[in-house]
């Protein structure tokens, strides 16, 4: 029987008075109300963005050169099956039914970025992913490790993140050898131009439209949206100058960040993976109703997960 109840929880004064005294929070005992509840969104966040990542990573491993790259894509997916693994298992322990949380809920109500909705469609797609996304969960999970104060999931990180290093690596070393030739250079080009948007989108919400202020209040983790952006194009920005990849920002000097160099936030055609710049009316709100209404891809990646246990018990319902 998976757990479905918790423990009496401790009072806000009780738990602030744990935190600022350095003390980690080590299980629901020790949690407020709403330090669980922010616990379980932020993780349930972290789960399903891993979980979503094999088989979109999959759908372009299948195009890789050769046995070799083919092997090194697999690696990278059953690492992200084994940091979903930690997250849900800490949601377990948390009191969520994670059975029912995987396998019962509609691909819609997913909650992980929405540049995972959309196709990989080709090896040079697959590692710039690694190279942008796996560099935005590292950032993010990086920052988590450094900041969090629930200890289970700090000491969990560690294996984590070396392992979204190696990933990050991966997409930038094979990025660097497909950049040798006019052709490849073309291509990390052409994947480029939709995907570095949608992964400066990956932070979320602007700071000053940021909804769950007990991430940062409660140390869930360390830094704001915008300041995770500008940690991710501190580096991303300088790895693109690098191979001649032209990218819409730049760092500004005389701000002491990077800036974009175009209409931010922007309406993005999914099915072409083309920005449409031009078009300046986008707001935020205009991206939320398209992160909610999911891409072309959520139905089929979100099935492909589900599918072995609807199979099973499809199997035993004809046995009985």
């Amino acid at each position: 029987m998976l757990p479905t109840s918790t423990p009496p929880l401790q009072s806000e004064e009780a738990l602030l008075t744990r935190i600022r005294k350095q003390q980690l929070v080590e299980s629901v005992e020790h949690m407020s109300p709403i330090y669980l509840e922010g616990m379980k969104r932020i993780l349930t966040v972290s789960a399903d963005t891993e979980l979503i990542s094999a088989p979109a990573y999959y759908h372009a491993a299948i195009h890789a050169p050769s046995l070799n790259t083919f092997g090194s894509a697999i690696s990278i997916i059953q690492d992200e099956l084994g940091h979903a693994h930690i997250a849900y298992r800490l949601l377990r322990d948390l009191g969520v039914d994670t059975e029912k949380l995987i396998f019962e809920r509609e691909p819609r109500q997913f909650k992980y970025p929405y540049a995972f909705d959309v196709p990989l469609d080709s090896w040079v797609e697959l590692v710039v992913a690694n190279a942008f996304y796996d560099r935005a969960g590292y950032t993010l999970l990086g920052d988590v490790y450094q900041s969090t104060t629930f200890g289970p999931w700090k000491r969990a990180l560690v294996k984590v993140d070396k392992e979204e290093t190696f990933h990050l690596r991966h997409g930038e070393q094979n990025m660097r050898k497909i950049n040798k030739t006019p052709e490849g250079h073309a291509e990390l080009q052409r994947a480029v131009d939709w995907m570095f948007l949608l992964t400066v989108e990956w932070f979320g919400l602007p700071d000053d439209m940021k909804k769950h202020s007990e991430q940062l209040a409660y140390g869930f983790k360390g830094h704001s949206n915008d300041e995770l952006r500008q940690i991710w194009m501190s580096t991303a920005v300088p790895f693109c100058q690098e191979l001649a990849l032209t990218i819409p920002a730049h760092y500004e000097e005389s701000q002491q960040k990077y800036v974009l160099d175009c209409t931010f936030p922007a309406h993005f055609d999914a099915q072409a993976k083309h920005w449409l710049l031009a078009d300046s009316s986008c707001t935020w709100q205009d991206v939320m109703k398209r992160w909610k209404a999911r891409g072309p891809k959520n139905d089929e990646f979100v099935g492909m997960i589900q599918r072995g246990k609807k199979e099973m018990l499809r199997q035993l319902e004809q046995t009985l």
